[in-house]
């Protein structure tokens, strides 16, 4: 893993589910208006290992967000918040996988922030409505990899719920500086496509599909 400085900061960004869980790790300045790339970490999506055991479920969640904590040290954890147009049963699935991997976080003493989806969806495409693919096709284009690194949605998911958050909580410049076309962002947005392509490449084991 790249070294931390003291003015970085690590965030956790984790889409949840009882069946697939994203899960994504950037490192990124302090400010907006500091010069310098949002370098992915490590993005990935956890595949619940079969069994009919919603609980056992539960700890998977827990023991992989817990294993992130404990590799990558995040400052923050940013975290989907359930999607209530679903039925009631998913929801309440859905609620027990975002408290397994708040709990993880919070063995841990890290902040815990929560986004709703469409919230997400509005600070990464300016469309609160945008699907899973206009995500990713954004995601993309702001840290600037190829189509060919084959990243599941759940895990740009995590990674724009990630984005979300440092753009919600960097108040150098407006949020979505990387990708909304500010002329102030044009060094960050090279460096971090020099950033994705060398850590895509001498990494790809850290992109994960489990």
């Amino acid at each position: 893993m790249d070294g931390k400085s003291s003015n970085d900061r690590i965030i956790l960004g984790i889409d949840p589910g009882t069946n697939v869980m994203g899960y994504a790790v950037l490192r990124c300045p302090l400010l907006l208006t500091r010069k310098g790339a949002v370098v992915p970490l490590t993005i990935g999506a956890l595949k619940m290992k079969k069994t009919d055991s919603h609980y056992l479920r539960l700890k998977q969640i827990h023991d992989k967000v817990l294993e992130l904590i404990t590799e990558y040290l995040p400052d923050e954890l940013a975290i989907e918040s359930p999607f209530f147009g679903i039925n009631v049963t998913s929801v309440v699935k859905l609620c027990r996988a975002q408290g397994a991997a708040m709990t993880a976080a919070l063995d841990r003493d890290i902040p815990i922030s929560e986004y709703p989806p469409a919230r997400v969806k509005s600070a990464i495409t300016g469309n609160g409505r945008a699907a899973k693919e206009q995500v990713s096709a954004m995601v993309r284009r702001i840290l600037h990899f190829e189509d060919s690194q084959n990243v599941p949605l759940d895990a740009t998911d995590a990674l724009a719920i990630a984005l979300c958050h440092y753009y919600e909580t960097s108040k150098g410049l407006p949020s979505g500086a990387f990708g909304h076309g500010s002329s102030r962002s044009g060094g960050g947005r090279k460096s971090a496509s020099s950033s994705w392509e060398k850590f895509a490449e001498n990494n790809k084991n850290r992109i994960h599909k489990q």
